[in-house]
């Protein structure tokens, strides 16, 4: 294996998403693993003149294509039109990190293709008309003439089989990695900027409908009736559905929930190692990277029993139906008043986070180059 074509389109979205966080932390990794491998990077035209959106994607080469989304995403996945410019139609392998957009192979080139969840098929009513279209004729696609095609894990390759007549062959899971630098900072002057104050709940992630936030506030509120001075502190952008969470935040009731907005990587760690405990009681998760962060700090964890997030956390995190109020209020009040169980499952945490790394993440990534097609 000597090139690669990667697409970076994800980099230049505001946010850039869980699909953004994966091109940012695999490509380096891919790099650092083989370092002959000539990668070529490749996005759709975001305004003109624009640069990179991050200084190490200046560490590579990086072709612009002369058309926008809107324009080559439709033609990718309904004609395989328009062609890719001969300078990426040449490399090996042709890696499509979205399954919304298919770019084209040349006929000597294998493609690749990463489906991070079906998201846009268990929860079609999160996504506008547009892009839950873009994703469905994506993966059609995908399908069709993808060599190989990963997902980051069991519950997902599982998803696709049921969605999809795609050849159980060319599916492989790949684990993805924690993203987040920890530090042994201070955190308390980040925390006394965000108006936080110790002891307190965790969340992290897009607030929408799917992550089960009207839930996990309902839950919170009877474990604060307890008496837990605890507070819930939401971090994350706004997303669909959102609406009804802030509705359900502004009703009386004991405790006090605390939304940051979305933080940058240092603060982001400084909030995840002062909390008491980290909970995520999303009803969906192609993986679930937040709950992964949380192990690696060794932070005592509250999850759903669905999706992918048992294969996360293993017997590292207490699990729970997230659609039980009083199962999740349950599990809560445990861990922040059992102090022998948060400390074994912080323990158990921090070890079976170390069996996820970007570095294994590459290294099978790059096997999948070499094997796609071959098989």
């Amino acid at each position: 294996m000597t090139s690669a074509a990667i697409q970076i389109d994800q980099l230049y979205f505001s946010p850039p998403g869980g699909i953004g966080t994966y091109v940012r932390n695999l490509v380096p990794a891919l790099a650092a693993q083989d370092p002959s491998l000539d990668i070529a990077l490749f996005h759709a035209r975001f305004g003109r003149g624009q640069q990179p959106p991050e200084r190490w994607v200046r560490d590579f080469w990086v072709e612009e294509l002369p058309a926008s989304i809107r324009s080559l995403y439709p033609r990718w996945n309904l004609l395989a039109m328009p062609r890719l410019p001969s300078s990426l139609r040449s490399r090996e392998v042709l890696h499509a990190t979205s399954p919304a957009a298919i770019p084209p192979a040349s006929r000597d080139q294998r493609l690749v293709v990463t489906v991070h969840d079906l998201a846009f098929e268990e929860f079609p009513s999160a996504f506008n008309r547009t892009w839950r279209t873009m994703f469905r004729m994506g993966l059609r696609a995908a399908v069709r003439r993808a060599d190989a095609i990963i997902t980051p894990s069991r519950n997902t390759a599982e998803d696709l089989l049921s969605h999809t007549d795609v050849d159980p062959t060319r599916v492989h899971v790949i684990p993805l990695a924690a993203t987040l630098g920890a530090s042994s900072s201070d955190p308390e002057p980040t925390l006394d900027r965000l108006g936080i104050t110790r002891p307190y709940v965790f969340f992290l992630g897009t607030l929408e409908k799917r992550k089960n936030l009207l839930r996990l506030v309902r839950a919170y509120r009877r474990l604060a009736a307890t008496g837990a001075p605890h507070s819930l502190v939401l971090t994350g952008t706004m997303g669909w559905g959102s609406d009804e969470l802030l509705r359900e935040i502004e009703l009386p009731g004991p405790g006090h929930v605390i939304r940051t907005g979305e933080l940058g990587p240092a603060e982001l760690d400084d909030v995840f190692r002062a909390a008491s405990v980290f909970v995520y009681p999303s009803i969906y998760e192609g993986f679930g990277l937040p709950v992964l962060e949380a192990m690696v700090r060794g932070i005592p964890t509250v999850c759903s029993n669905t999706s992918s997030l048992p294969e996360v956390v293993g017997d590292a995190a207490l699990t729970v139906d997230p659609k039980s109020v009083s199962e999740m209020s349950e599990a809560l009040a445990h861990l922040v008043s059992d102090h022998a169980l948060a400390r074994k499952l912080s323990e158990k945490a921090r070890a079976r986070a170390e069996r996820f790394s970007w570095a294994e993440t590459a290294r099978r990534t790059l096997e999948i180059y070499s094997k796609a097609g071959s098989e």
